[in-house]
């Protein structure tokens, strides 16, 4: 539930429209499609190292381990910081949504509210996290659940509000609009969307059966959420036109665009917009909450192997790293601070390279795998000591490190393309590459790390 909370937000409820606008309902539905096929391969390959190896430090250690210490430490204070990043593109999106209600109070006493909530669920205990999460989570599923439901009855006439079954789907080039190049552009959006989902490789280091629960929750996530979305998309293909200018739109401050809102209006149901306001508001309070989370963990475990801080290694009586926490909570409010000043240009970067930062450690979960069953067998151990054993290796991890590269390179190909370059759309695109690349080799060269031998690999599991 914690993965599919984590996942299911603003990219399904807002943003799912401008894709279908974009690529047509045929070429949205593709793009969901690879995009899913992509993080299949993701989830399995950290399950199978979660499983076998539980560590709340997750990405950063396994590709310590497996691949270089220095790549470990650079996709450890990238996953770090884009969590720490996407707190405050939270608080923001929370300002923005109780505007709907209560447009006269300042947007910053939201954020400071809500910041609070959140830092409050974390600090109580993993067992007060992990139950928020749940709770947001359910309502989030049982909003699909019931938006999937009348869209059905909808497009089959038993419910009034749709007379075209399923014409909109065929209309024009409907299909796969803008065809090839608009799946590819979507890709990244739909990929975005996604993101959240190795959440529970996180988790699996404070869960309290991670051989059974992580194996469980592998195969339960990504039919779950393909489920949702793919069901999701088709459906709004059918009720609204990708014509429709309101799809355009994915901005959190405009509930009336949300594709969802658009369906349940028209099957009657007046109070839809209030109702999809508070469903995306606990969206974005599950997405801080979740964000909030992993950043004081990777913190924790980032010190724990020396490559961050050591007072961050400290912990109360009930486990949590405090100290990761409050660090992690004054990034996240300065972060959140610098939309207020300006013109809101450094903020803008900052959640640019925080988008980037997703595919970042996406791509070194594939790469880790790779070499973690590559250096298991290289050890003499048998695949049946596994918890869980990754299906269609070395396919899997390949294909998925070609999509989260063809993803991080892919970010603003448009820019590239033209009378001339657009340099500053690149800079501000691409600006996560080179602070990523600058930690990876900074630490390379100061430490003289090399890649690790598969022979030498460490498979301890303490």
């Amino acid at each position: 539930m914690i993965a599919i909370g984590g996942t299911i937000g603003t990219g399904l409820f807002l943003a799912s429209g401008s894709t279908i606008a974009a690529a047509g309902p045929g070429g949205a539905l593709a793009a969901y499609l690879i995009a899913g096929l992509m993080v299949f391969f993701l989830m399995t390959s950290l399950g199978e190292m979660a499983a076998f190896m539980p560590t709340s430090g997750s990405f950063s250690t396994y590709t310590s381990r497996f691949v270089d210490p220095a790549l470990g430490f650079a996709i450890g204070w990238n996953y770090w910081y884009n969590n720490a990043i996407i707190v405050a593109l939270e608080l923001s999106a929370s300002a923005l949504i109780m505007k709907y209600w209560l447009p006269d109070v300042p947007g910053i006493l939201w954020s400071a509210i809500f910041l609070v909530l959140i830092f409050s669920l974390n600090i109580l205990s993993v067992k007060g996290y992990g139950e928020s999460e749940f709770w947001f989570s359910i309502i989030k599923v049982a909003t699909i659940i019931i938006f999937i439901a009348i869209s059905l009855l909808m497009i089959f006439g038993i419910m009034n509000g749709h007379t075209g079954g399923f014409r909109n789907l065929t209309e024009g080039d409907a299909p796969f609009h803008g065809g090839f190049l608009s799946i590819i552009s979507v890709f990244m959006i739909v990929g975005f969307s996604f993101q959240g989902t190795e959440l529970v490789g996180i988790t699996a280091g404070e869960s309290e059966n991670p051989e059974k629960d992580m194996p469980r929750a592998v195969k339960q996530i990504f039919w779950r959420l393909l489920l949702f979305y793919v069901l999701a998309i088709f459906v709004i293909g059918c009720l609204v036109s990708y014509k429709d200018p309101h799809l355009l739109s994915s901005d959190v401050s405009n509930i009336a665009v949300s594709p969802f809102t658009l369906v349940f209006k028209n099957a009657g149901l007046a109070f839809a917009a209030s109702v999809m306001n508070a469903v995306i508001l606990t969206s974005v309070l599950s997405a801080g909450n979740s964000a909030m989370y992993a950043a004081s963990r990777v913190l924790w475990m980032l010190a724990k192997e020396g490559k961050a801080p050591a007072f961050l290694k400290k912990v109360n009586k009930g486990g949590i790293p405090m100290n990761a926490l409050y660090v992690s909570t004054l990034i996240g409010m300065a972060a959140f601070l610098t939309s207020l000043f300006g013109d809101g240009v450094v903020y803008s970067w900052l959640l640019n390279a925080a988008g980037l930062a997703g595919f970042i450690s996406w791509l070194g979960i594939s790469i880790a795998h790779y070499r973690f069953r590559k250096a298991f067998l290289a050890q003499g151990r048998e695949l049946s000591e596994l918890p869980y054993v990754a299906k269609w290796f070395p396919f899997g991890p390949i294909l998925a490190t070609v999509l989260c590269t063809a993803a991080i390179l892919g970010q603003n190909y448009g820019a590239f393309f033209g009378s001339k370059v657009d340099w500053n759309g690149v800079l501000v695109s691409y600006i996560g590459l080179p602070l990523f690349l600058l930690a990876y080799l900074g630490y390379k060269i100061v430490k003289r790390t090399k890649l690790v031998p598969l022979e030498q690999a460490d498979l301890s599991r303490e």
